[in-house]
């Protein structure tokens, strides 16, 4: 028989490890390829020294001369506060109790909520690694009542629920969306009475500045990162240069050889816009030239630049193209995905005046780059 401790420990021992998994590798081609380490774990941060430039005691002399000057390696500490990353599921007393006496039911209730999971958990964590870490997903050009037109749907869902800020003050909570019309760029949401003025800004619930430090914040003009100051410490910088054409193969070529020769940067990942992607086909297309594909962990196909895996990802702004060394990239967490537990361990509990019980996955994390000027983003790239 089914009852909520044996739904319980199948949430603990079966689930966990392989929702875990998936979670970690097989919801985004690109957090697939980032370690994840518990190193540099300090309380709520990520404390870690960063090495720049070389070691100053090298030179060439005479044979009875001087020795070169002793100078060590260079180093500033990254600090960054480690992320609350959550993820939920929602069971129904009445679905606990309809499938109380077929152990099959319920398994299959358990796999709705957890696919479900996953893809609420894709899109999420996919949005997250390209964003700069602010939780903003659009920002309202046109007012309306129970809808309003955005500058852009790239970032919203059906069913995401968002914060509503104007001159960053919250004034509407966890309004969730049950329409977009892709075309207008119009978002109609479930509470038909809602106003929503013209310049306010939405953010995903409970986010504004609490998500991680994804790649847009690291090729931000922020004069900030982890703390350090870029104007002093240029290499904190990444490489970014205007297309503004077509892309060709040379100016991909330029870009790699350029973070190559000044940083000793090998770029092994490239991400772009679903145009972008198709616009190097066209190119290579036009010259009858045969693009290669190659499978990568997770599952996941790219085509490939002179071996290099080059994908889409919809969470590119338009006319983008990334080019990442991503061994430069580290996901430092303070554990794995473990379910949130109260004092007595239990991890199903009620909602508060509703007949449901909900469990939530939590993960403490922060992505952070050794070496932003190893990074080189290609913009103005014309659209296909």
């Amino acid at each position: 028989m089914v009852t909520l401790q044996s739904a319980e420990s199948v949430l603990k021992t079966v689930y966990l490890d392989v929702v875990s998994n998936q979670l970690n590798t097989e919801i985004n081609p690109f957090l697939a390829k980032i370690k994840q380490s518990t190193e540099d774990v300090w309380g709520k941060e990520v404390r870690k020294l960063a090495p720049f430039g070389i070691n100053g005691g090298i030179g060439a002399g005479e044979e009875d001369g001087d020795l070169p000057s002793a100078y060590g390696n260079q180093y500033v500490q990254f600090v960054s506060a480690l992320k609350n990353l959550y993820g939920q599921i929602e069971i129904s007393d009445k679905a606990i109790r309809a499938s109380s006496n077929s152990v099959g039911a319920f398994v299959n209730l358990l796999n709705a909520e957890m696919e479900g999971l996953l893809k609420a958990s894709a899109f999420n964590l996919g949005r997250m690694l390209y964003g700069d870490g602010s939780g903003l997903v659009a920002q309202v050009l046109e007012e309306g009542t129970g809808s309003c037109v955005v500058d852009s749907v790239k970032n919203l869902i059906e069913g995401l629920a968002v914060d509503i800020y104007l001159d960053d003050a919250k004034i509407l909570s966890a309004q969730r969306i049950i329409s977009i019309d892709r075309d207008t760029k119009t978002v109609y949401f479930s509470n038909a009475q809602l106003e929503i003025p013209t310049a306010s800004k939405m953010y995903v619930q409970g986010s504004y500045n609490n998500e991680l430090t994804g790649l847009g914040a690291i090729f931000s003009d922020s004069d900030t990162l982890y703390g350090v100051d870029r104007n002093i410490h240029k290499w904190m910088k990444p490489y970014i240069k205007a297309v503004d054409d077509d892309i060709t193969e040379i100016i991909m070529q330029q870009a790699i050889d350029r973070l190559e020769e000044v940083n000793g940067s090998k770029v092994d990942f490239i991400v772009c816009s679903a145009g972008v992607k198709r616009n190097y086909q066209e190119y290579m297309l036009s010259f009858k030239r045969n693009i290669d594909v190659m499978e990568l962990s997770g599952g996941y196909k790219a085509l490939t630049f002179n071996g290099i895996p080059l994908i889409s990802d919809r969470f590119v702004n338009e006319g983008e193209m990334y080019l990442l060394n991503s061994s430069e990239f580290k996901l430092h967490q303070l554990c794995d995905w473990k379910w949130l537990e109260n004092e007595q361990g239990k991890i199903l509990r009620q909602t508060p005046g509703k007949p449901t019980y909900a469990a939530t996955l939590v993960k403490y994390a922060e992505l952070v780059c050794d070496k932003p000027a190893g990074q080189a983003k290609l913009t103005g790239i014309t659209e296909s």
